[in-house]
């Protein structure tokens, strides 16, 4: 059975390379595939690091339809993570799953395994990792290896003994000879793109001179037994912090490989989007992220955002408002991204046995999504906007409302704006002078009526062509109606169209809710053919003698 295991593993992993391009690399900000095209990792994050040291889920679905599922619904990518003691202690990484799952008296998930996966249950622990990797391939899914502790057991505290250099549980000398020795294990294996050194570095004793001397030496080593993968940095203070490389790069002896990463939580800015203004807590938190990480984009530099994630119930206030600020900024600077988590539910986790995780993508079964208008809301995130190979020379705008996940659009020149598919959205141009005009057209948006659907027209130097980005969000649209009215651009939710309305939330009132409002302006350079598009649109529903004319651009 592993035989044909390992065969048809190889043989789709061959089809991979062969398909994204494989290895990766990077080019400026970018990640990039052997042509140069830009790979977008769109990822989700599967456990692995637990007490079990087994991935989650196992026990619940065969693989295959786990990792077949992970396609569906549209990533490309899983990162996986893994404890240093899977690779540095034998006594471990040798016994069986049967023996890890006795050993912890997890009699049920031992039924589980054995009826879903009975292949894996008496492999050893590092031999599983290894068959999960291949399934992983097999379904075509790209894996980033996420070194995340280094006792197995939930990450992550301050005082854990796992959080920084020299704690109880990290020895760097150990360390670094687990990830050479992961590195050397998937060398040649095509699928496995990356691997991220080490999950949130925390604790008292985290200083940048120890991340620059020993992410350094890990850094180094990985490419030494991998020279093709991507290799990851994580920054301190739980992968929030990377403010320290302003002002002193890191020092490798490769290029092209380097990716930094960053994590980003509505709890990691405490209960802030719950009592605050959901506009200004937005700005402020933006603010700093780009101060704290978002500024590696401008020196060049690829920014992984390797963990952000919901209460998928979709009652937790905070993550809820937290969650439309987080999807207007991964689609403003098109992110790479990996979602918290795949896991709906674990085999024990702190002491708990099939614990039910509320982040979690898939049910406590792990049959179905737990919440499809979640996955729909990234969606958009998962085709890139811009970057390496995108035809467009001349970038325009995609108006993308976070709330959603969709982006104004209308079937022909005679229906009104309305939210939809990204792939399906409008182009537009938003000029210096405010006007946001139909890219290749004389047509620009116009306010009309409070309460009314805005139209398109070809008078576009009136003041209510203007739109003004207001609020600390910078995502309301506000125009000034004939009658000296200010509105903003909003979305009928019985009908997904878009009017105007009164803005909301522009003061200091915390128990407003502006998300309907907020649009961001995305660049994007994906290919649109004008004025084919244009006369679809047109269709038999308009004369073409009363269509302005295109521009030729």
């Amino acid at each position: 059975m592993m035989k044909g295991l390992v065969l048809l593993c190889s043989v789709a992993a061959l089809w991979l390379q062969a398909a994204v391009g494989l290895p990766l690399h990077t080019d400026s900000r970018w990640i990039v595939d052997e042509q140069g095209q830009r790979v977008k990792l769109r990822c989700v994050n599967w456990v692995s690091h637990l007490e079990a040291v087994v991935a989650e889920g196992l026990s619940k679905q065969p693989i295959d339809e786990i990792t077949n599922r992970i396609g569906s619904l549209g990533f490309n990518c899983v990162r996986l993570t893994w404890p240093l003691f899977l690779a540095t202690n034998e006594s471990l990484s040798s016994l069986t799953v049967r023996q890890s799952f006795q050993r912890l008296g997890l009699r049920e998930a031992i039924a589980g395994v054995q009826a879903n996966n009975p292949f894996i249950i008496d492999l050893p622990l590092i031999k599983a990792f290894e068959a999960v990797v291949g399934w992983l391939g097999e379904a075509e899914l790209m894996v980033v290896l996420d070194n995340h502790i280094s006792k197995p057991g939930w990450c992550c505290s301050n005082f854990d003994g796992n959080g920084f250099f020299g704690d109880q549980y990290f020895n760097p000398e150990k360390w670094i000879e687990g990830l050479t020795r992961m590195a050397t294990m998937f060398n040649g294996v095509a699928h496995v793109v990356g691997m991220s050194l080490r999950n949130e570095l925390r604790g008292p004793k985290q200083n940048v001179n120890d991340w620059y001397r020993y992410m350094q030496r890990g850094a180094e080593a990985v490419h030494a037994a991998n020279p093709d993968v991507l290799v990851i940095l994580s920054g301190l203070s739980f992968d929030k912090d990377l403010s320290f490389l302003k002002n002193q790069p890191i020092n490798l002896t490769f290029t092209a490989k380097l990716v930094y990463e960053v994590h980003w939580y509505a709890f990691s800015d405490g209960s802030s989007w719950q009592s605050g203004n959901p506009n200004q807590v937005c700005g402020r938190v933006v603010n700093n992220l780009m101060k704290m990480s978002g500024f590696l984009l401008e020196q060049g530099m690829p920014l992984f955002l390797t963990e952000f994630g919901v209460d998928q119930r979709g009652t937790n206030v905070n993550d809820n408002r937290y969650l439309s600020c987080f999807l207007s900024v991964a689609a403003e600077y098109d992110l790479d991204w990996a979602v918290w988590t795949l896991v709906g539910s674990y085999y024990l986790r702190e002491g708990v046995v099939g614990l039910n995780e509320f982040y979690g993508l898939l049910d406590w079964n792990w049959c179905n999504p737990r919440n499809s208008s979640f996955l729909q809301r990234i969606s958009a995130l998962q085709t890139p906007f811009q970057g390496p190979g995108l035809a467009e020379r001349r970038p325009y705008s995609v108006m993308f409302h976070p709330s959603t996940g969709l982006c104004v659009g209308r079937a022909s020149l005679l229906d009104p704006l309305r939210l939809g598919p990204c792939a399906d959205s409008d182009p537009w141009y938003y000029t210096p002078q405010k006007f946001l005009t139909l890219k290749g057209t004389y047509f620009c948006i116009q306010a009309q009526e409070m309460g009314k659907q805005p139209r398109l027209g070809i008078i576009c130097t009136v003041s209510n062509a203007q739109w003004d980005m207001v609020s600390d969000s910078k995502m309301h649209l506000s125009s000034k109606l004939d009658n000296g009215s200010v509105v903003c651009l909003d979305v009928d939710p019985n009908t997904n169209e878009i009017v105007t309305n009164a803005c909301k939330c522009l003061s200091r009132d915390s128990s407003c809710d502006p998300s309907s409002q907020w649009f961001k302006l995305v660049n994007s350079t994906r290919s649109f053919d004008t004025t084919r598009s244009m006369i679809s649109m047109v269709g038999s529903s308009l004369s073409f003698n009363l269509v302005p004319k295109l521009f030729v651009e």
